[in-house]
């Protein structure tokens, strides 16, 4: 009986839950309003930027490029929402773009817009249309939701479903690591893992659209996997106990969507 009123709860939850997604105008599962995650977004990334070194802007030329590339991207992505009348799914978004100084090869966006680069992604990167697809594929994560989906399913889990508020004032630490989880370092294996696999390939397409709207060339991000997969020398686990998928699977379905972003692909002056 326990059992039977458990499930029903939790379905009832999920249902009451689900959101529509102003990108893709499907449903999903978001237990968090969008507001109370970018209010700890805004918080996690303030505290993450005064415990890291922040490469200036004003004296390094490859700070200037993060935040030029970042400044294109955010620029077609709110033109995009405009003309489709979908500005108010970007209220809140105070776009922040910093190069960090650390050897990981890394990147992400965090809800309102808030961008990190670590400068050991930058030799994978190379160019600046390559850098434009990663970032572009972050942004993606951000505006597809995708971490306030993992950290709904996390709530759920781990915590029972409260509210963040609820969650903060009880377990703080344990809600900043679902948080940092779900929207930076960390993975699991387990019932997230297949969303999370999906949620990559779909920011990717969405990825080299935001790129070639913004005037690089997404073909780009062929050679850039192919270097990713070469960097990892065969390092990486399999695909099943990754949340990232198999760098050949990815090439493959970029391949696929490649025509589709060359459409809107217009190269311009830097």
């Amino acid at each position: 009986m326990l059992k039977n009123i458990i499930c029903v709860f939790l379905l009832g939850l999920i249902i009451v839950s689900c959101t529509r997604n102003a990108l893709t105008g499907k449903n999903q599962f978001t237990l968090l309003p969008e507001a109370e995650v970018q209010s700890m977004a805004l918080q996690e990334y303030q505290s993450f930027l005064s415990q890291n070194k922040v490469v200036s802007t004003s004296v390094n030329k490859d700070a200037e490029m993060v935040r030029r590339v970042g400044q294109r991207l955010s620029a077609v992505v709110e033109k995009y929402y405009a003309d489709k009348g979908m500005s108010a799914a970007l209220e809140g978004y105070k776009w922040e773009y910093n190069l960090v100084d650390s050897k990981d090869v890394n990147a992400w966006c965090m809800p309102g817009g808030k961008i990190v680069v670590y400068t050991g992604l930058l030799p994978i990167t190379q160019n600046e249309a390559a850098l434009a697809v990663v970032l572009g594929h972050e942004v993606s994560h951000a505006l597809l939701q995708h971490g306030n989906q993992r950290m709904s399913q996390g709530l759920v889990q781990q915590l029972g479903g409260v509210a963040l508020s609820v969650a903060l004032a009880n377990k703080p630490a344990a809600t900043q690591e679902l948080f940092q989880t779900a929207y930076g370092v960390g993975s699991q294996v387990g019932v997230m893992l297949p969303f999370s696999r999906k949620d990559e390939l779909d920011a990717d397409r969405w990825g080299i659209d935001w790129a070639a709207m913004a005037g690089y060339n997404p073909q780009e991000a062929i050679p850039l996997w192919q270097r990713m997969a070469a960097a990892s020398a065969g390092q990486k686990p399999p695909e099943f106990l990754s949340t990232h998928p198999d760098d050949g699977r990815r090439i493959e379905q970029l391949q696929a969507h490649m025509p589709e972003a060359l459409k809107y692909y217009k190269p311009v002056s830097k």
